[in-house]
C-alpha cells in the first residue's frame, strides 16, 4: 500500500488504521461493559459508571514497546553518558519526553532547541537557540553533546525554521563548533534509500552521513536500528547496507578531532 495517502490523512487527524482497530474492538468493549455493570449491581459500594472513556486498542497490545528508533537510541545514549560521566552534557533538539528525561533522571543536562519550552524541569537547563546561528560563547562549550533524530529535519521548515537545503551540513559543522576538542558527540539520523520526504525529514545513505564527519570527527562506534525496529550494537560499516532499508536508523558515538 502506498503510504502517502495514509500520511496525508494523519496530517488532518485521521488515522485509518486506528479507526479499523477501534471498529474491531467495539463488540468486546460492549460485552465487557455489560458484564462489569452486572457485577457492580451486586457490589455494596455504588459506583457511578458511564461508557465515557473507551480504550479500544489495548486488548491485543503487548505490555510495552521495546523497539524502534527512539526507544533504542534514547536508552543506548543515556547509558553511554552515565558510563562516561562528562563534565558538561548538552543536548540539541532531542525529545524532552524521551532521551532528555532519561538523562535528567541521573544528572544535569543543558538543552538547546529552536522551539520554546514552557515548563521548568528538574535537572534540565533550557535555552532557546538556533543551531545554525550560534553565539560566540558556545565555541568549545562542552565535552559531551547529543543530537538525536534532529539533523534530518533542519532546513525543511517543519518546526518553523528557515528553509535551507544545506541545513543538515551546517548543523554538523555547528555541532563540531560547540564541542571541545576530544569531546564526544552522540548523533542519530534515519538511514535507507536516500530521499527527502518533505516536510518530515531526509533519509540518508549511511555513506552520506560518514562523509559529513570527515576531518571533523572520528567514529568510535556505530549501532543501527533496522526496518523491524531491532537494535544492532557496535556494527561494522560494511555490514550495514542502507540501500536495502526503507527507514532504519544509525546511531553514532563520535569524538571531535
Amino acid at each position: 500500500m502506498n503510504p502517502t495517502p495514509v500520511r496525508w490523512l494523519r496530517a488532518f487527524g485521521i488515522d485509518s488504521k486506528a479507526t479499523l482497530r477501534g471498529i474491531r474492538s467495539l463488540r468486546r468493549y460492549w460485552i465487557d461493559y455489560r458484564k462489569f455493570r452486572s457485577q457492580l449491581d451486586q457490589f455494596e459500594k455504588k459506583w457511578v459508571i458511564t461508557p465515557s472513556y473507551p480504550c479500544l486498542y489495548d486488548y491485543h497490545d503487548r505490555s510495552g514497546v521495546a523497539r524502534g528508533h527512539y526507544f533504542h537510541q534514547d536508552l543506548w545514549v543515556a547509558q553511554k553518558i552515565f558510563a562516561r560521566q562528562p563534565q558538561r552534557h548538552v543536548d540539541i533538539g532531542s525529545r524532552i519526553d524521551g532521551f532528555v528525561a532519561h538523562v535528567a533522571s541521573f544528572r544535569e543536562i543543558e538543552v538547546f532547541d529552536y522551539r520554546p519550552l514552557s515548563i521548568q524541569i528538574p535537572n534540565v537547563i533550557f535555552r532557546q537557540a538556533d543551531l545554525l546561528s550560534l553565539h560566540q560563547e558556545l565555541l568549545n562549550y562542552c565535552d559531551s553533546l547529543s543530537c538525536l533524530h534532529v539533523i534530518e529535519h533542519i532546513g525543511l521548515g517543519r518546526y518553523g525554521d528557515p528553509i535551507n537545503v544545506n541545513g543538515y551540513k551546517e548543523a554538523v559543522s555547528s555541532l563540531h563548533t560547540i564541542l571541545k576538542p576530544g569531546g564526544i558527540l552522540y548523533l542519530s539520523s534515519p538511514i535507507g534509500r536516500e530521499r527527502i520526504e518533505f516536510n518530515a525529514h531526509r533519509v540518508f545513505a549511511l555513506e552520506t552521513l560518514i562523509e559529513l564527519f570527515l576531518d571533523k570527527f572520528g567514529i568510535l562506534e556505530i549501532s543501527s536500528v533496522d526496518d523491524l525496529g531491532e537494535l544492532h550494537r557496535n556494527v561494522k560499516i560494511q555490514d550495514v547496507d542502507s540501500s536495502k532499508m526503507s527507514l532504519g536508523l544509525a546511531i553514532f558515538e563520535l569524538r571531535k578531532l
